[in-house]
């Protein structure tokens, strides 16, 4: 049965590729092939195989020799595809996060289910419709919460100083906002958030900046940071509020002709001669790489920031059979001048690790509207780059060991009340209980010149040199070995800052959290002091 059913997909599969005009006797030879293993594996395999399970292991790895955004979305994964492209789903609305054996609330989100059942930050979720989450991992537990709109579940949860508390929560449509936050940073800048590029990014957008025009926006800064895509058709739109009509935003190009298309901004501009910088980082890809490079192109804003993350590829989502669906990357796109920001060497998004650094030699330079030079493939590079320092050693270990997240509960837990966001600060006793609290745990780390004084001495070790220099290796030693105490005050500025922004968003939640960065932001500042210099931002663009 299993390979009668098969071999019709064998049949159906070989009449599109040849449609395509692919080589006919490859692919048939190939999939007759999986068949037969297929078939195999199902007569003589020792236990029984999980034909659901092989298939989606085998699509997923094919799918990762290609590029790693083409992928297969399993009909129990439609939710997460759903979430993606629309930005809603069914659920309760709020961040999950591990921590230990359980998996903890790490943020509601103000005005939805969570919140407003009284679910807080650090909670930890015992047992959901009384089916014990203990162990689970993060994925589970989150389908566990997810589900149709007014449907009820009970979520069991143990708190801090109150015990174990089950709250009833009705799901509702959950739409995260493409715009978590917009004000006025001083009298004439305005500042937009922009967090993703669903169906109503461009709609948001064009909403606040109305808002904030009443409130006397003259200049405006559109934060693109961590921005990581959506929908090109409304990076087009948004880009349309600054250019003129009949401007090229952005053209793609494929294998396939049909996929070749140019779009142009449809609509007078609502804001053609407002001052304006864009914030980018490593984060930055897809449609706000649009956005970003497009507008750099005809040098109608100043990017700021860091390189963007470089995906200039474009993925279309069919329709397959027992409700699945298939987003395959059928074209590069490319900014006004002609560069595509596709980076020549992917980002691993299984590890997390970043591309090598591409030799300029091994890259094209094309000109914005003004002469001035841009590259492709490496993603977008901002005007003026501003680096931001790596965090310590320590700080990592205080995030990943989840004691910054874990004080923040205490703090809210003593303290009902706090000064509101981008007023709120840490008195020096309130630290010091901080670094108190930090000093009883156990836990180890290292600092990159620690590692690297090791690695020196195995060197010298080897060359014979050790025994003339052993003394002043172990004075550097014991200078770079890590002391808890000593650090808590080295870097006690970035860790006030990183504890602050979690305690904060405690109290006033997703607004707050971004209120306070605005404290300790140097990208945020610098794009402050541009917009503020006309002469300075005429000749960043390369203006007479």
């Amino acid at each position: 049965m299993i390979k009668h059913i098969l071999f019709t997909f064998i049949l159906g599969s070989f009449s599109l590729v040849t449609h395509a005009q692919s080589s006919g006797f490859e692919v048939l030879k190939n999939l007759e092939i999986m068949d037969q293993v297929y078939e195999h594996l199902d007569l003589y395999f020792v236990d029984e195989p999980q034909p659901a399970t092989l298939s989606k292991t085998a699509i997923d790895a094919m799918l990762k020799e290609l590029d790693p955004y083409t992928v297969y979305y399993h009909e129990s994964n439609i939710e997460d595809y759903r979430l993606l492209t629309t930005g809603q789903y069914g659920g309760i609305g709020a961040l999950i996060r591990k921590v230990g054996d359980y998996i903890y609330i790490a943020e509601p989100y103000e005005g939805n289910p969570a919140q407003k059942n009284g679910l807080r930050a650090g909670d930890k979720i015992i047992a959901i419709d009384g089916k014990s989450m203990a162990k689970k991992p993060s994925d589970e537990v989150s389908s566990a919460l997810k589900g149709p709109k007014g449907t009820t579940i009970k979520v069991e949860i143990e708190r801090l100083g109150e015990g174990l508390k089950t709250l009833s929560i009705t799901r509702e449509e959950i739409k995260l906002p493409d715009v978590p936050y917009f004000g006025m940073l001083d009298k004439k800048i305005g500042y937009i958030k922009l967090n993703g590029f669903t169906q109503t990014a461009s709609a948001d957008v064009y909403s606040a900046m109305q808002k904030l025009e009443v409130d006397g926006m003259e200049e405006l800064v559109l934060d693109l940071r961590g921005n990581g895509g959506g929908l090109l058709i409304e990076a087009v739109k948004i880009v349309n509020f600054f250019v003129p009509k009949n401007q090229v935003v952005v053209s793609t190009k494929g294998r396939v002709k049909t996929e070749n298309h140019v779009y142009n901004t449809l609509a007078d501009p609502v804001a053609p001669d407002m001052p304006l910088t864009v914030l980018i980082d490593e984060g930055s890809a897809s449609a706000s790489e649009i956005v970003a490079g497009s507008l750099q192109d005809v040098d109608r804003a100043v990017i700021v920031g860091e390189t963007s993350f470089g995906k200039g590829l474009v993925q279309r989502t069919y329709d397959l059979k027992y409700g699945s669906k298939l987003k395959v990357t059928i074209a590069k796109y490319y900014t006004p001048s002609g560069r595509c920001v596709q980076r020549l060497e992917y980002y691993d998004k299984e590890t997390g690790s970043k591309p090598k650094e591409i030799s300029d030699s091994l890259l094209k330079t094309f000109k914005t509207k003004n002469g001035r030079v841009v590259k492709d493939g490496r993603g977008i590079e901002p005007d003026i780059r501003v680096e931001l320092p790596e965090l310590s050693k320590l700080s990592v270990q205080l995030i990943t060991k989840d004691l910054v997240f874990n004080y923040a509960t205490e703090y809210a837990y003593n303290n009902k009340s706090i000064a509101k966001a981008g007023e709120f600060k840490l008195s020096n006793e309130e630290y010091a209980a901080f670094k108190k609290y930090v000093s009883e745990q156990t836990f180890e780390y290292s600092t990159t010149s620690e590692e690297q004084l090791k690695k020196m001495k195995i060197s010298a070790e080897k060359e014979g040199y050790f025994q003339d220099i052993e003394a002043e290796y172990q004075a550097m030693l014991t200078k770079l070995t890590p002391s808890k105490e000593r650090d808590l005050d080295k870097f006690q500025e970035e860790i006030r800052q990183m504890l602050e922004n979690e305690i904060v968003s405690r109290y006033y939640f997703q607004n707050g959290r971004i209120l306070d960065s605005f404290k300790n932001d140097p990208v945020l500042q610098e794009a402050k002091k541009i917009l503020s210099d006309n002469t300075r931002y005429q000749k960043i663009l390369g203006k007479p």
